[in-house]
């Protein structure tokens, strides 16, 4: 994007037509106070220990700038997708492609009426505290906040009452795998589409989509073996720092795949076009 074009869409506050190819662009109308700087406070001290914390707007935004969470446009220092996605109180105010869309149907195919529709936003990360030598997690964020709100429709009582007179409880899908995919859409998703991310439930299977292709030259069968193509680097390193996703980034290969064979004894499903990738995930009730 050329710079004047960029100016003019920040000085008209239109965000409509900018065209998001990396983590580290520019999102137009957004400023420092767009961030939660007592979560960046918290990632700085607690998670990444940072031994200097800014004290003055000037240092915070120095900072931010250095690590890729600000940025300067013209005159103005805006906020990066990655700064407001990761950290930002409301990103769907500015970027309309933020957040998780998540829907269920009771039967195998979308129906007129949902069971739940929703979608979620705010920042990605959480804002932890150490206590007692151990991470606590004190406010969740998106990431913290998806797998409760679905867990109820991947779960399922049992109809016999147990000898300790409590109804045993199934899983559909092994919580590994769910979260592993979830958190790759969440990471590898192409900003330059302007459409959510969506986690599906039906009654036979889960489904994530992801916008966008699969970057560069990554394919289906190179993803399944292992190989590694980020497209957003900063969101990937900060998730990594928080522990979302190992240092591996192997997921789909140690992960997803071997715990959907072993506990549902069934394939992840991989469905890639040139406007979204597709996983999906086959259902068989296994018990604790």
């Amino acid at each position: 994007m050329l710079k004047k074009e960029l100016q003019e869409i920040i000085l008209n506050g239109e965000n409509s037509g900018v065209e998001f190819k990396r983590d580290d662009m520019p999102v137009p109308r957004t400023d420092i106070s767009c961030l939660d700087l007592v979560r960046l406070e918290n990632y700085l001290r607690d998670i990444i220990n940072d031994p200097e914390i800014p004290a003055s707007q000037e240092e915070w935004e120095t900072r931010l700038t250095r690590l890729g969470f600000l940025t300067q446009a013209g005159e103005v220092i805006c906020c990066t997708v990655a700064g407001l996605v990761l950290f930002g109180y409301h990103p769907r105010r500015y970027l309309k492609q933020a957040g998780i869309r998540v829907f269920t149907f009771s039967g195998e195919d979308k129906e007129y009426k949902a069971l739940l529709d929703e979608i979620l936003d705010g920042p990605l990360v959480g804002r932890r505290i150490n206590r007692d030598g151990l991470s606590e997690l004190a406010d969740p964020g998106l990431l913290d906040r998806v797998m409760p709100l679905i867990t109820p429709f991947i779960t399922e009582e049992g109809s016999e009452i147990t000898e300790h007179m409590r109804r045993e409880t199934y899983r559909k899908y092994p919580f590994e795998a769910v979260r592993e995919v979830i958190v790759n859409a969440l990471a590898h998703r192409d900003w330059t589409r302007f459409v959510d991310i969506e986690i599906g439930l039906y009654a036979d299977r889960l489904e994530v989509i992801s916008p966008g292709a699969l970057p560069n030259s990554m394919s289906v069968d190179k993803m399944i073996a292992g190989q590694r193509s980020p497209r957003n680097t900063i969101i990937m390193e900060v998730l990594r720092d928080y522990k979302y996703v190992d240092y591996r980034g192997m997921g789909i290969r140690t992960k997803v795949i071997p715990l959907m064979r072993e506990m549902n004894k069934t394939e992840p499903e991989f469905i890639v076009t040139e406007d979204y990738l597709k996983t999906v995930l086959y259902s068989r009730k296994i018990t604790y």
